[in-house]
C-alpha cells in the first residue's frame, strides 16, 4: 500500500504542536475525518501556515506515519474570508464544524457531509449583515442531524403520529418538544399519556398492597400451590408507558418555524424572527443528547446575541 495519498479537505479543528507545527483535524471526501500534522506552519512564511487555518479547503498530499500522517503538500481551492470578519458568522461555523465533528467517521467517504458543510459555510459568508445569523445556523443544525439519521419529528405528534399545525388563533401552547420522544408532541396526548400511566401507577399499588396483606395473614412462607389457588389479584401484572420529559411547551409561531425547517427555500422569508434562538436551543440539547457530548461553541452564540439584543 502506498505511503502517501490524495484528499480533498476542509479544516475544522486545529492545534499547536512542538516549536512550530499544528495538528489540523480534516473533514475530506475520501477518507472522512484526519488528523494530520502541518509542519511548519506557525513559522512566518510558511507555505502550509494559511493552509492550515479554519475553514480551507485544500487539496492536499498526505504521507502516513506511524502514529500520525503529515502534510507534505496543499494546494487551496477554496477559502471562507467572509466569516472571520463578522463574529457571529464565525461562531456560526465553528458551532456547525463541532456538530460534523461529532458524526464524521473515519475511514469512511464522507462526500454527502463534506457538500452539506461547505453550502452552509457559503450561505452564511453570503448573508447579508441584516439578516438574522440565527435562522442559518438552526437551518445548518437540522440538515446535519437530518443527514445522520437523527431528525427530529416536526410534522406530526411523536405519541400518535398524528399531524400538528400552528394555531395562531389559539394563546395556549398545544404542542411541545420532547428529546424522550424525538421531536414534536400533542399536549392532549401527552396529558392522556399521563392519565394512563398515573392510572398504572394506582394499579400496581393496589397489587402491592394486596400481596403486603396475603403475606400477613398466611406469614412469610406460603407454599407455590397456595399462591396459586388462594389469589388471583395480586398477581396482576402492569406495564406502564413511558411517559417522555417536555423539553419546552411550543408557541405556534415557534412549532410554524420547526415545520419549515426541511424547506431550505422558506427559511429565506423568515430569518429575523426572534424565535429562532428557542428553536436553537432545542435543537442544541437536541443534538448535545444524542451526540453525547456538549457543543462549545454554543457559549459563542449566548453571547454574541446576549450583547446585540441588549
Amino acid at each position: 500500500m502506498s505511503r502517501t495519498y490524495k484528499a480533498t479537505g476542509i479544516n475544522l479543528k486545529a492545534q499547536a504542536f512542538g516549536e512550530s507545527d499544528r495538528i489540523v483535524t480534516i473533514l475530506t471526501r475520501e477518507f472522512g475525518l484526519i488528523r494530520a500534522t502541518a509542519p511548519g506552519a506557525r513559522k512566518h512564511l510558511s507555505s502550509l501556515g494559511g493552509r492550515s487555518g479554519m475553514f480551507v479547503v485544500n487539496e492536499l498530499l498526505i504521507a502516513k506515519g506511524r502514529s500520525i500522517d503529515k502534510i507534505t503538500q496543499a494546494q487551496t481551492i477554496k477559502t471562507y474570508p467572509g466569516l472571520g470578519g463578522d463574529l457571529g458568522k464565525l461562531a456560526a461555523s465553528q458551532y456547525l464544524a463541532e456538530i460534523v465533528l461529532a458524526q464524521a467517521l473515519s475511514e469512511y467517504p464522507q462526500d454527502e457531509l463534506f457538500e452539506l458543510f461547505n453550502e452552509h459555510l457559503n450561505r452564511l459568508e453570503k448573508l447579508p449583515k441584516n439578516r438574522s445569523v440565527l435562522a442559518y445556523l438552526v437551518d445548518g443544525i437540522f440538515q446535519l442531524l437530518a443527514l445522520a439519521g437523527l431528525k427530529p419529528q416536526v410534522e406530526a405528534c411523536c405519541l400518535t403520529g398524528n399531524p400538528v399545525t400552528p394555531d395562531f388563533s389559539n394563546p395556549k401552547a398545544l404542542t411541545a418538544f420532547s428529546i424522550d420522544a424525538g421531536g414534536v408532541v400533542s399536549i392532549s396526548a401527552w396529558e392522556n399519556l399521563r392519565t394512563k400511566a398515573e392510572k398504572a401507577r394506582r394499579i400496581e399499588e393496589n397489587n402491592l398492597v394486596e400481596v403486603a396483606s396475603v403475606v400477613k395473614d398466611n406469614g412469610a412462607l406460603y407454599s407455590t400451590q397456595k399462591e396459586t389457588s388462594s389469589s388471583s389479584a395480586y398477581k396482576t401484572i402492569v406495564h406502564e408507558e413511558e411517559l417522555p420529559a417536555l423539553l419546552r411547551r411550543l408557541s405556534a409561531s415557534e412549532l410554524s418555524l420547526l415545520q419549515q425547517l426541511p424547506q431550505w427555500s422558506i427559511i429565506e422569508e423568515t430569518a429575523i424572527d426572534e424565535d429562532w434562538l428557542y428553536i436553537e436551543r432545542l435543537l442544541r440539547q437536541y443534538a448535545q443528547y444524542h451526540f453525547g457530548r456538549s457543543i462549545r461553541s454554543a457559549a459563542l452564540i449566548d453571547s454574541f446575541f446576549a450583547i446585540n439584543r441588549g
